[in-house]
């Protein structure tokens, strides 16, 4: 049946040969990029010679532009941002848009022939390079978990600081933020529509041989992920917005650490001898204790608004937790950045400089303030750490980021046409 996964070198592509990839905020485990086959080897003699034609132009201009853009997209050099993310990526995202109609006739109008081509693929965080399999679902699942990958690979260009002719220095601007929120939501939408609809048209037997990249759990990650860099994007956006309540720095801090510890508990074990697994699994660690400052920063301010003993107890307990959650997120990034292939940290921006700034200041500022009323009151030079308990619990709030809806489109008309010549 030719259901079977088998590994597929080419001499001529290295894939994990990088050393270091650049500025990174936006994590992507590398781009998937298919290989050529000779479509007219086995469905010559099947199908009309212009749809063979059609299949073939269409996928090696794939070829060419994902193999080129993996060769580039990460580069230690850094991308020049664009209002869109950087034209190839654009290019790149428009070619799979037009392939996807054409392979769908191929799974639709030529069902007979499900079996008939080997469809092979480069890996990033599997063992095995390359994975091969004769099923176009498999192929359409590849094609867009790539399509999720540039939207992320656009998202990383637009988060990285440029320089404006304000004289203000490089900076990451409120519409690039803005930009990528929908960025974020479109590459949820690519991920959410291959578990739901493609993933499922694949047999079971042949889902247990799909490399770890295209595994379900990894899918959901990457889709999570995708929501939780979104929530991430809206509460650096509310903390740039004086209007913006503390209430809602809160519930939005909150909305991250559930989405990101969702990322966690779904991610699969991915191999860390790889240095994509290993980077991949330091990223999810590092943003999750970053939502933790973020909540318990902004829950504690809440409750320092209160005005009984035990509310200001507890505003201490959560702002220390934050400092501690801070500390080690910044030992986590580090990690993350060292690991190869090794990235770079750009400025800080958003959330994550508002945190860097504040909580150090605010913490020593409300500590010192509550050990003086403390000793005021009480005659004693206990230290507040011995006073304090554990941090009180965050609010639980449900998540209002969801995926963009995404469905599979129909197949080409070409194909109807073909069959009628």
């Amino acid at each position: 049946m030719g259901c079977g996964a088998s590994k597929w070198r080419d001499p001529g592509v290295r894939q994990r040969s990088l050393s270091s990839v650049g500025e990174v905020v936006v994590f992507l485990p590398g781009l998937r990029v298919p290989r050529n086959i000779d479509f007219s080897r086995t469905l010559g003699d099947h199908l009309d010679k212009s749809i063979v034609e059609r299949l073939t132009a269409l996928r090696a201009r794939v070829v060419v532009m994902a193999t080129q853009e993996s060769a580039t997209a990460l580069k230690p050099r850094r991308r020049v941002a664009t209002r869109h993310g950087g034209s190839s990526t654009a290019n790149l995202l428009q070619a799979l848009e037009e392939y996807l109609p054409v392979l769908l006739g191929l799974v639709k109008e030529g069902s007979q022939l499900r079996n008939k081509v080997q469809f092979v693929w480069a890996n990033q965080e599997d063992v095995a390079e390359e994975t091969s399999m004769a099923d176009p679902w498999y192929e359409v699942l590849s094609v867009l978990h790539l399509m999720a990958m540039v939207c992320f690979l656009q998202a990383n260009t637009l988060l990285l600081p440029r320089s404006y002719a304000d004289g203000h220095g490089p900076r990451v601007s409120e519409e690039s933020r803005q930009a990528t929120v929908d960025l974020f939501l479109k590459a949820a939408g690519y991920l959410d529509c291959s578990i739901h609809h493609v993933l499922t048209q694949i047999p079971p037997e042949r889902r247990r041989e799909l490399p770890v990249d295209l595994a379900e759990d990894n899918l959901k990650a990457l889709s999570l992920q995708g929501l939780s860099q979104g929530v991430d994007m809206q509460l650096g956006l509310a903390i740039d917005n004086p209007k913006a309540t503390l209430a809602v720095k809160r519930r939005l801090a909150c909305e991250m650490i559930k989405c990101w510890k969702q990322v966690k508990d779904s991610i699969p074990e991915l191999p860390l001898s790889d240095g994509w697994g290993k980077k991949h699994a330091l990223f999810v660690k590092w943003k999750y204790v970053e939502a933790k400052a973020a909540a318990y920063y902004f829950h504690g301010l809440i409750l320092d608004e209160g005005e009984t003993e035990k509310a200001q107890e507890m505003a201490i307990a959560a702002l220390q937790a934050s400092e501690e959650f801070l500390n080690e997120s910044k030992s986590a990034s580090e990690a993350f950045h060292a690991a190869p292939p090794a990235s770079r940290r750009p400025a800080p921006f958003g959330t994550t400089k508002y945190l860097l700034e504040m909580i150090p200041k605010d913490v020593q500022s409300k500590v010192q303030s509550y050990q003086d009323l403390y000793t005021q009151q009480r005659g004693s030079n206990i230290g507040v750490s011995k006073i304090i308990a554990t941090p009180p619990q965050l609010p639980d709030f449900p998540l209002a980021l969801s995926p963009e809806d995404y469905e599979l489109p129909q197949s080409d008309p070409f194909w109807k046409e073909a069959n009628q010549r």
